[in-house]
């Protein structure tokens, strides 16, 4: 594959460091979450992959839904993401729950999520690799 752009972000400290990208649009402090031992006081990055997959996710729908000629431009996705132990490390697993506007039935509305879902670079990286679960809204 070609990059047609590469992002670049360094995280200093691990969960209790700092992220900033190249570019400095983020520099922001990171903390383990309260739920994982830490004070909270900062993102994780289970929030910053949800942010950049639902985003990505809802870019992806975006193109399906043009080339279907179905207007999507008011979804929303949201992505949660969680994180546990798996074996001796940990894992994560990720719902994405996409509302889609009224006017979009339900079967054309699952078909297009389950298009955008073959089609996000997210989906494609987490493939048979996390857990995956789509809802449609």
């Amino acid at each position: 594959m070609d990059a047609l752009y590469t992002a670049v972000a360094t995280a200093t400290h691990g969960r209790e460091g700092r992220a900033v990208s190249s570019d400095g649009r983020i520099d922001l402090p990171l903390a383990s979450p309260v739920e994982l031992g830490g004070d909270g006081q900062g993102s994780n990055p289970e929030q910053l992959f949800a942010a950049g997959y639902a985003a990505c996710f809802g870019s992806a729908l975006g193109v399906v839904g043009r080339q279907a000629k179905v207007d999507v431009s008011d979804a929303a996705v949201t992505a949660e993401v969680g994180i546990g132990k798996e074996g001796e490390g940990f894992g994560l697993k990720v719902t994405l729950r996409v509302e889609l506007p009224d006017t979009v039935d339900e079967e054309t509305g699952r078909k297009l999520v389950e298009t955008a879902h073959q089609v996000c670079p997210y989906s494609n990286a987490t493939r048979g690799n996390i857990e995956v679960t789509l809802v449609v809204e």
